[in-house]
């Protein structure tokens, strides 16, 4: 049996979001794929997380894929939370999302699907166009169910008015996905990206519940190993990167995909930077995935923040001598990718 320590993995997991080394710029939406989508409950979040992987990327460049390329789309997928989504994978993802005990579309979802039938809509239109206020939440009340099934996604926004327009149409090929086979299949993306793992830690990052991932992982072809004298499972044969060196700096944004995926935190986040973040409104409710943490070495070493004109870093762990420029450097980084 495979012994790993958690250098090892941390190194695993840090090169496979490219962390290490940042995919050529022709890969930006293979990149998506590799991490098993970009969580994208706060835009901006998710279009700097994505820069960041990405040679010389910058929010215009992920905007660009989203609105005029349609390679990328956002929408509610895993978690019932909103991401970026390969397009040519949609059916996918919404597949797998929805599950193979998905509840029959509702009279408000064929509203909705017809509402859009050919047309954008702003959130108070399409409200309007249904006549059901529930609409207008932010939270997306009602609209979960027709993303899920092809017929609802965000289109391009109206100023600071988000849009929506049919799925379907928007990516121009949609077709059905077995939900069974689709959660099998995103199991293998999140062991590719995240492991190893257990089922419970694949259960909170898909959202698919407990029963749901331990069937999942009963069938698929894994192999045991242990961390540290603690049982996970990696897919068969995928023990690569376990070598490589961990050695970066980065900052990354709130509810960024390394972070989302990496069970359990411990390793991850030390006891004097989860003290931090427990001081911190929001960090008490949402732990680290709602903060901007400076990651040295895979590692949450601090947290940092965007002002007006400046990026403001707080180190809560010792800062390492000598890598000072590195840090610069990852300023610099975030400044390009937003425009700074």
């Amino acid at each position: 049996m495979l012994e790993l320590t958690w250098p090892q993995v941390i190194a695993r997991r840090l090169a496979r979001s490219h962390l290490l080394e940042p995919a050529p710029h022709e890969r930006i939406v293979d990149v998506v794929r590799a991490v098993g989508l970009i969580q994208a409950q706060v835009l901006a979040a998710a279009e700097l997380g994505l820069a960041l992987r990405v040679r010389d990327a910058t929010v215009a460049d992920v905007r660009r894929e989203l609105y005029e390329r349609r390679s990328l789309v956002k929408t509610w997928s895993i978690r019932g939370t909103l991401h970026l989504v390969p397009a040519d994978e949609l059916p996918l993802w919404a597949a797998a999302a929805r599950g193979p005990d998905a509840p029959a579309p509702t009279p408000l979802d064929d509203a909705i699907a017809a509402a859009l039938e050919g047309r954008c809509l702003t959130r108070k239109e399409l409200a309007e166009a249904v006549g059901d206020e529930r609409l207008l939440s932010a939270w997306g009340e009602g609209l979960w169910t027709p993303a899920v099934t092809g017929k609802l996604c965000f289109g391009p926004p109206q100023g600071a008015n988000v849009t929506f327009v049919r799925a379907d149409e928007w990516i121009g090929d949609w077709r059905d996905v077995d939900p069974a086979a689709a959660r099998r299949e995103v199991l293998r993306r999140y062991l590719r990206a995240y492991g190893p793992a257990n089922p419970d830690d694949f259960r909170r990052w898909s959202g698919f519940g407990r029963d749901a991932a331990k069937a999942l992982f009963a069938e698929a072809e894994l192999e045991d190993v242990r961390v540290e004298g603690k049982r996970a499972w990696l897919l068969a044969g995928d023990d690569a990167d376990l070598d490589r060196d961990p050695r970066c700096l980065e900052l990354l944004p709130r509810y960024d995909v390394y972070v989302l995926g990496f069970r359990p935190r411990e390793p991850l986040v030390p006891e004097a930077v989860r003290e931090r973040i427990k001081n911190d409104p929001r960090g008490r409710w949402e732990t680290i995935t709602g903060m901007a943490p400076l990651i040295v070495d895979g590692v949450a070493a601090g947290l940092w923040r965007r002002t007006e004109c400046e990026i403001e870093v707080e180190h809560v762990l010792p800062f390492p001598r000598g890598r000072r420029r590195e840090l610069a450097d990852a300023v610099d980084r975030v400044r390009e990718i937003v425009g700074y």
